[in-house]
């Protein structure tokens, strides 16, 4: 507390203002450039730290910058990049007219129109101009990035060069915490002026300068600057048939650094993300269940002074889920006699969510930096469910269950990291110092009502009714070290210590509910069988050394580690039990980047990972969710080792646009956490008063060697001049060996997965915006112990989103999404069509209001199928959907802007993107 009080005192001392400002000109007749880009670059990585738009008279102003030394890269479309080398040491560094040269095309004496730029490469970083993207007026953030090359959507998840995006930032800072698509969804693409896509290295990494392999795939959005001081947002209300009903809003109040964002929604059409816009159904709908949800959101960020850097977000989320769900399993047992699993169930969830976090960055001068990261959430969930589960053999009943269950859960975190990073006079030589650590707590209690049959030689009944709490608690810090200094002129080397704890103790206590003729009286037996008290403690340390290697194109980095962990469980009840348990390794990395010109580039890592099971997988106590399907916990686990091979491959044509992206990975695990489940053939009692009949199955994780995997995705890209749309292919082969142990046999589960797709996207005009897409996945699964269940199935998803303003007021709006599925249970739905139109008119001064009709699966074929293939069983499910619904919507567009820039202005910029299509001779 000291410490921290100390930082916040220190926030008071005067700081100096940094500020770097020039004219962006042509170096052939001095003519200046309005809306080019400008951007302050690390030397290092070329990750942008600051970036800015010039205005109307070609100047700009870059505020805020910590001292140090940059490049500041300069781009104009129809011209030559422009980079240097600068050292900001002074309070305000004017570097007057910097000048671009022409980009010559020599074709005699025939005269070309130049196509808008879609983007550049640097380093891992690529840009893509966002003004030669068309989107329509009124689009949303996540619009734009959807055309994006390279980009997709997959299974409602945003992903860019086949890896999901785990962050969105604004201007380089976050933008609410690690929820992309409210981040996506409630900016509008009219305020962009670039997009930026990377892989973030850790908050460790980027002090240290060494690479530990964490890596955040982020795409940076770079707002227009006469964009970045106002207020804009959408607002939408709307009731249709049924009683569905939205209202929502979004609202940036935005002041160049200090900068508020609020969001708001409530409505029971499945929407859960913050966007105010009734049209965006489809890959925003989560497809389990009815959900009805209220949410509210605040993101903020300011800059105090130059020297301290604030953000954060707060959200809040209230749901209720109406679920319905059909399962059913084919286990793969050693005998060619299977067994199915059938279960129907229905459940009601309540949940409230509060999530808090924030970051502080804090740079008193050009050799110091910290950064504090703190979070916290509280949720609380409320589950009333009830499921019919059925097991046969051939066709005929082996056993069954009929449950009810209400529960309560709370769950608590709150924790947070600090890392201090010191640079010496000597380059290369520095000092990181860091650490994090969490407190997290789960209170849950729950009532179950459970009549089971078991049939067979001997037929039985069970009732069960039960009360079970469960108090978990846990806490664990890390801290760490590191020193780097350098070696000659190319290499630097690397000291670091680590260590950490992780404690965690979890209380299960089961009571059976015994009713007395008095029924206001109702008496707790406790269940030891079910019961148990359980403390892990696991201890790890690491020492490294690190030798890093640069030169102009290639850097090589090599890594030895070695590492330690203790691992104690201590059971007290309902029998005393104590384990202690060490674990050594060493572990090599090895990172390169190839870096063959300005836009292609190789990156290849080699590293290992531990994973240590956690207190679920430890904790010795039988569950009995389903009395069908029982699990227990192994407190004899080992920790699981992992070596893992990655390589990525980006290239950049800039003169054609295309684009070529490859990534391969594979990895080795020993001592995999796989699943040991025992189905009984027999009656068997595993504790007192806790039996397994014929057909019942009890499931406990184990240590199995065998796990590998294989897994790549290839994008190509480039525009489609003829239909003035951007064009890309994408492909991936995927293979898992997975072990598992079904009755004390391994059993091996090879799953091979071939993916295809291909994506079109408009660049027409503002009318007329377009996204096609359509991939294809074909499934080859097999089993070691049971041939007879290996199966092929295959699916499709394609997807049209087609939006057109007809005449000058009229638009139309239409969304089609088609599924098709085979080789699933015949008794499930195998393809659906779902079709959103809308009709709506732009009504308001400067057509900033819209009235729509909005309809939702026309043709009321909405439907969530999935299969899941695990190493004991092939599973397929079918869950209940929202379905068709008719909306009267009324959506407002905010727009004000306080830089003195008028609506033509305005509409100028958005018409033209902010830069001017130039015609060129010679």
């Amino acid at each position: 507390m000291l410490f921290i009080g100390l930082l916040f005192c220190s926030f008071q001392v005067s700081a100096q203002t940094y500020s770097i400002s020039g004219i962006v000109q042509s170096a052939q007749d001095g003519t200046t450039f309005p809306a080019a880009t400008v951007m302050l670059l690390h030397p290092k990585d070329s990750a942008t730290v600051k970036g800015a738009v010039t205005d109307f008279e070609g100047v700009f102003e870059i505020n805020g910058i910590a001292p140090g030394n940059y490049v500041l890269k300069v781009q104009y479309v129809g011209y030559q990049s422009f980079s240097q080398p600068i050292a900001v040491e002074k309070q305000n560094l004017s570097l007057g007219p910097l000048s671009l040269e022409e980009e010559t095309t020599w074709l005699g004496e025939v005269t070309i129109a130049t196509r808008r730029s879609t983007g550049t490469q640097t380093g891992d970083t690529t840009q893509f101009n966002a003004a030669a993207f068309k989107t329509m007026r009124d689009a949303s953030a996540q619009s734009l990035v959807e055309k994006l090359p390279g980009v997709t959507l997959q299974d409602g998840t945003i992903q860019a060069q086949g890896e999901n995006v785990a962050q969105i930032l604004v201007d380089g800072k976050p933008f609410f915490g690690n929820d992309v698509k409210s981040a996506l969804q409630n900016l509008p693409a009219e305020v962009i002026e670039s997009v930026q896509i990377y892989d973030q290295k850790s908050d460790k990494a980027e002090m240290s300068g060494f690479d530990d392999g964490e890596r955040q795939k982020t795409i940076n959005i770079i707002t227009k600057a006469n964009r970045r001081s106002g207020q804009f947002g959408k607002m939408s209300a709307g009731y249709g048939s049924r009683g569905r009903y939205l209202l929502g809003a979004s609202v940036n109040f935005f002041n160049e650094d200090k900068r508020v964002t609020v969001m708001g929604l409530s409505n029971n059409i499945n929407a859960l993300d913050y966007s105010a816009d009734a049209n965006s159904q489809g890959e925003s709908r989560t497809q389990d269940g009815i959900i009805n949800t209220n949410t509210l959101g605040v993101n903020f960020s300011d800059n105090w002074g130059d020297k301290v850097e604030l953000t954060g977000s707060y959200t809040f989320s209230q749901r209720e889920n109406e679920g319905r769900s059909i399962r059913i399993r084919d286990y793969i047992l050693p005998s060619s006699e299977g067994q199915l699993y059938r279960e129907n169930s229905n459940n009601i969830q309540r949940n409230q969510d509060h999530r808090f976090n924030m970051r502080l960055e804090y740079n008193p001068d050009k050799n110091n930096r910290l950064l504090f990261r703190p979070y916290a959430s509280m949720k609380n969930d409320k589950d009333q469910s009830y499921f019919f589960g059925r097991t046969t053999v051939g066709g005929d009943p082996l056993n069954q269950t009929e449950n009810n269950r209400t529960a309560d859960n709370d769950d608590y975190d709150i924790g947070g990291s600090i890392f201090f990073s010191h640079r010496f006079p000597k380059k290369g030589r520095s000092l990181t110092v860091g650490g994090n650590s969490g407190y997290h707590a789960n209170q849950d209690e729950s009532n179950r009502l459970a009549e089971n049959n078991f049939y067979g030689e001997n037929q039985r009944q069970e009732i069960l009714n039960q009360y079970t709490t469960r108090d978990r608690t846990g806490f664990n810090w890390e801290t760490n070290v590191s020193y780097t200094e350098p070696i000659g002129k190319r290499g630097q080397v690397e000291l670091e210590y680590e260590i950490g704890n992780n404690l965690n103790d979890s209380d299960k206590i089961t009571y059976d509910v015994l009713d007395e003729q008095d029924p206001t009286e109702i008496r707790l037996l406790p269940d030891t069988a079910l019961s148990n008290t359980f403390t892990s403690d696991y201890l790890s340390q690491e020492v490294e050394i690190g030798y890093q290697y640069r030169v102009e194109k290639f850097r090589l980095q090599v890594e030895a580690e070695y590492r330690r962990a203790d691992l104690t469980n201590d059971q007290e009840f309902p029998q005393p039990f104590y384990i202690e348990r060490t674990f050594e390794n060493l572990a090599p990395t090895v990172r390169m980047d190839f870096q063959f010109s300005k836009t292609k580039r190789l990156d290849i890592d080699y590293d290992t990972r531990n994973n240590a099971p956690n207190i679920g997988q430890l904790q010795d106590v039988i569950d009995i969710t389903n009395p069908l399907r029982l699990r227990t916990g192994n407190p004899d686990l080992d920790q699981a080792f992992t070596n893992r091979l990655r390589a990525r491959y980006r290239s950049r044509n800039t003169e054609t646009d295309q684009s070529f992206f490859v990534y391969l990975s594979s990895s080795i695990t020993d001592n995999y956490i796989a699943n040991s489940s025992f189905i009984a053939t027999e009656t068997i009692e595993l504790d007192e008063g806790v039996v397994l009949e014929e057909g019942s199955q009890l499931s406990r994780p184990v240590n199995l060697d065998g796990f590998w995997d294989f897994r790549s995705y290839v994008n190509y890209g480039q525009p489609l001049d003829f239909i003035k749309s951007n064009g890309n292919i994408f492909g991936s082969v995927n293979y898992s060996h997975r072990p598992g142990m079904i009755n004390e046999e391994i059993n091996f589960v090879d799953n091979t997965n071939f993916r295809v797709g291909f994506s079109i996207s408009s660049n027409i005009s503002e009318n007329i915006d377009f996204n096609f897409s359509t991939r294809s996945s074909y499934n080859v699964v097999e089993n070691s112990l049971r041939p007879s269940l290996n199966n092929n199935y295959f699916y499709q998803s394609t997807r049209l989103s087609y939006d057109w303003i007809i005449f000058k007021d009229i638009v139309y709006r239409l969304d089609v999404n088609h599924r098709y599925n085979s080789g699933l249970a015949e008794d499930l739905d195998r393809s659906f069509v779902l079709l959103n139109m809308s009709l709506g008119t732009k009504i308001l001064k400067n057509d900033r209001g819209e009235l729509s009709l909005n309809v939702y699966d026309l043709f009321k074929q909405n439907n969530n199928i999935r299969r899941n293939v695990t190493e004991l069983y092939v599973e397929d499910m079918q869950s209940n959907v929202l379905q068709r619904y008719f909306m009267l919507t009324f959506s407002y567009n905010l727009r004000h802007f306080n830089t003195g820039t008028t609506m033509d202005d305005y509409r100028e910029l958005h018409n033209d993107g902010g830069g001017r299509d130039r015609r060129r001779r010679q």
